[in-house]
């Protein structure tokens, strides 16, 4: 470490060691959270890992914003038209809405966020040059650049290609970040370690793997009830410790006021098998829960064109019906999960979704009788002639998946379990190279036309996350469809149709739907709870 990169972190220790302390003037606050599986990038267009949307999500605003509720607010945008043909959004913008300070700002003074920003940051997305993980948002929606346009500062207009029901929700997502063009272009790709937003929290300082800082952003637009300016901290600090189990005697210990899920290798000395926290934990801390859009999945590649679905027994539909009726979702949420998710019997879109109908959409309840029926008659019986089959985790799920390991054997499938490491699992995923594996699908926004699209044949690799190769007519149709469905009642019934479809053809395995668990210390008050578990700090409250 040079001398003067130690000058600048030892001058930031005694800043955040000052923000700590108490005086008889101020008490300055920090919010102290881990991150276990590190960042990739703070830079919006490349928020596909889920702690980098937490992160971004501090730094950055878009148009729009999600409630707990999960309906779609103002943010940026203090208004916005519709026109009638579902074509044209016009977005009406705040006019105190300010970037952060940077060097390459006139007098390195953060600048106004106007229309043309959005033209800029939405255009980049899309742009290949940039390469952005987000381009989906647009790529298939939009005919280019020339749908954003700006006839004034205060007034931002998007044309669609054609009408998109959900929009405005896909729009709260944390790709669509407005960005300032001169400090991103002088960046470049380092504007991932130097992100400018107009978000609660500035950017201070980040070693990758070891520490990130945010301080309060003093000339943030939004308010309390009461007129006061958010947020209330001074500043938040994250910690990048791999270890799920030092991370949690970390919180023990008060040095983390906030942590997210209980990892299965302290999960029994915190929760009873019902989900109620332990004597040794009662009242030591604040448990909230509540249901998590993130769907836990087996997938299972369907497509008869590639050659190593045509080899695979899995291509037999009773086949892949008998394992859905195989499993014991129940006893796995008791005993694995501490009743932290609610099984998977309806279909791929997760409880807590807005729409959500468990009794609508008819998915597999556990039954291995009807489980075996199926093998004899797919030409398996009691699993006679049926070739072991290969079933892909990550080691962080191998005590799930060996529980379903050991339920399919109950009725004659033999499975070998194969344990690799994630962003492995997901290449050999994303490249249709594995027919059996284990998967979750977490909202990019709320709405059930992202978890539908998983299903659509023209979302097919390389072109989209069918991951499954599922390809159904009536199930496009119905797709496709939905785009011209304004009411959202309406919508959610052809959702269903569409889900039911999906349980039939079983492509997939659904196992439970997550629930979010989060733990706060004692003295953290205004948190948020919502069904994406986003991290909303700018109402959070440390005394």
């Amino acid at each position: 470490m040079n001398k003067l990169i130690l000058l600048l972190f030892l001058g930031l220790m005694i800043q955040l060691s000052a923000c700590s302390s108490k005086s008889a003037n101020s008490h300055k606050t920090v919010f102290n959270i881990n991150l276990e599986e590190g960042l990739t990038s703070l830079d919006p267009a490349f928020c596909r890992n889920h702690y980098t949307i937490w992160m971004d999500n501090q730094v950055f605003n878009g148009l729009v914003q999600v409630n707990d509720s999960l309906k779609v607010t103002p943010c940026i945008a203090k208004s916005w038209d519709v026109s009638a043909d579902g074509l044209l959004y016009t977005f009406h913008l705040r006019n105190d809405v300010y970037f952060h300070d940077d060097l390459h700002f006139k007098n390195g003074v953060g600048r106004k966020a106007v229309a043309s920003d959005f033209v800029y940051s939405f255009g980049r997305l899309i742009d290949p040059k940039v390469a952005s993980s987000g381009s989906w948002i647009f790529s298939d929606k939009v005919k280019g650049c020339d749908a954003f346009t700006a006839p004034n500062d205060s007034t931002f207009r998007i044309r669609l290609k054609q009408p998109f029901a959900p929009f405005l929700s896909m729009l709260t997502a944390q790709y669509c970040s407005v960005v300032p063009k001169e400090v991103v272009e002088f960046y470049g790709k380092d504007f991932r370690s130097h992100p400018i937003g107009t978000g609660p929290f500035r950017f201070k300082y980040w070693k990758e793997g070891e520490v990130l800082v945010l301080l309060k952003n003093d000339r943030y637009w939004e308010t309390d009830k009461n007129g006061r300016h958010l947020p209330y901290l001074d500043a938040v600090r994250a910690t990048f410790i791999a270890d799920k189990q030092t991370s949690f005697l970390e919180f023990v210990k008060k040095k983390l006021d906030f942590l997210n899920d209980i990892d299965g290798s302290y999960r029994d000395d915190i929760l009873t098998k019902s989900g109620a926290v332990t004597q040794k934990y009662k009242g030591k801390f604040i448990l909230n829960t509540a249901p998590y859009l993130n769907t836990m999945y087996l997938g299972i590649l369907v497509d008869s064109n590639l050659a190593i679905v045509k080899k695979s027994p899995l291509k037999i539909l009773k086949v892949r019906q008998a394992i859905n009726y195989a499993i014991d979702r129940q006893k796995m949420i008791k005993y694995l999960r501490n009743s932290m998710g609610t099984p998977g019997y309806a279909g791929f879109i997760p409880q807590g979704m807005p729409g959500f109908d468990g009794k609508c959409v008819k998915g597999y309840a556990y039954d291995p009788d009807k489980a075996r029926r199926l093998l004899a008659e797919a030409g398996f019986p009691d699993g006679k002639g049926l070739p072991e089959i290969s079933l892909a985790t990550t080691v962080g799920y191998r005590s799930l998946i060996e529980y379903v390991q050991g339920q399919l054997d109950r009725i004659g499938i033999k499975t070998s379990v194969e344990i690799t490491q994630g962003a492995s699992l997901r290449e050999l995923v994303s490249k249709n190279g594995i027919n059996f594996f284990y998967g979750q699908w977490i909202a990019d926004y709320p709405d059930g036309e992202n978890y539908l699209s998983v299903f659509y044949s023209k979302n097919k690799i390389p072109f989209g996350p069918n991951y499954t190769g599922f390809n159904n007519k009536k199930f496009d149709a119905l797709f496709e469809q939905t785009y011209q469905v304004k009411n959202d009642s309406a919508r959610y019934a052809i959702y269903q149709q569409m889900d039911n479809l999906v349980m039939e053809q079983s492509p997939v395995v659904v196992l439970y739907y997550d629930k979010l668990v989060n733990l706060y210390q004692n003295n953290i008050s205004g948190f948020s709870l919502n069904g994406q578990n986003l991290l909303v700090l700018k109402r959070v409250v440390k005394r």
